[in-house]
């Protein structure tokens, strides 16, 4: 079944879509962090709303089941409202300091940083590709967002959600396409500030490495792997076991 087309985007296209997010972050920045949490919050809105439409592409698009699909839709509104509450809470990260002199006066502001690049996984395409990019975006930060080249419309809707959300154009930036020409040159590019990424060990640790080697940029990667369970003996053995073997295996 063919699900939809999507463009195989060139060098130019990432550079273009990196020009785009640089162009658009000075106004985003300096806007008001109450304007980012409004609009983070109405696309969270808008992800609910579109919740039964989103989970059925990821049954489609993933061949998860449909249980999963709607809790992993729910998941990714929930990581939205997480972030902007967040900011909110901490009033938009500005934060007074103690002093030691009545004449001195100290704050401790988190200011937005440039151009990220958020890179998705296949296996939640919706949910950590909602987290790892409204985190950036609540923040002040401009995106240039690839997700995996096996689910991209669980990435477009995203987009569509932010800019269905009021964000103004150049602030979300949407790539589709795999190998070095696209996800390698996006991560590489000069104008890129910082990046996030979901995704296996190997191409994890080699960013994490290379990605600042002309000066110190920030990397976040999330890596594949397995976590341990720890039963107790006052546990139900049986509930213990299925809730382990759905956690480690239920996506296949």
């Amino acid at each position: 079944t063919v699900l939809g087309q999507f463009q195989k985007a060139t060098a130019e296209d990432v550079d273009r879509a990196v020009a785009a997010a640089k162009a658009a972050f000075s106004a985003w920045s300096r806007r008001p962090w109450q304007d980012r949490v409004e609009m983070i919050r109405k696309a969270a809105g808008l992800i609910r709303q579109r919740k039964y439409l989103l989970s059925a592409w990821l049954i489609l698009e993933t061949g998860k089941s449909r249980t999963e699909a709607i809790g992993e839709v729910e998941e990714g509104a929930d990581l939205l409202l997480e972030y902007a509450r967040q900011v909110e809470d901490s009033n938009g990260f500005v934060t007074p300091l103690d002093t030691i002199d009545p004449r001195e006066q100290n704050v401790s502001i988190l200011r937005p940083f440039g151009v990220w690049a958020v890179v998705g996984p296949f296996n939640f395409p919706h949910a950590l590709c909602a987290g790892m990019s409204s985190g950036a975006l609540v923040a002040g930060n401009t995106i240039v967002f690839k997700p995996a080249s096996a689910t991209p419309i669980s990435g477009y809707e995203i987009a569509r959600a932010y800019l269905d959300a009021g964000l103004p154009a150049g602030v979300v930036n949407f790539l589709t396409g795999g190998g070095a020409e696209v996800g390698d040159r996006l991560i590489a590019h000069e104008d890129v500030d910082g990046a996030v990424f979901t995704g296996s060990k190997e191409v994890g640790f080699a960013l994490y490495k290379e990605f600042a080697t002309n000066f110190p940029k920030p990397i976040i990667t999330e890596m594949g792997g397995k976590n341990p369970t720890i039963v107790t003996k006052h546990a139900d053995l049986d509930k213990a076991a299925m809730g382990v073997m759905r956690s480690a295996f239920g996506f296949s």
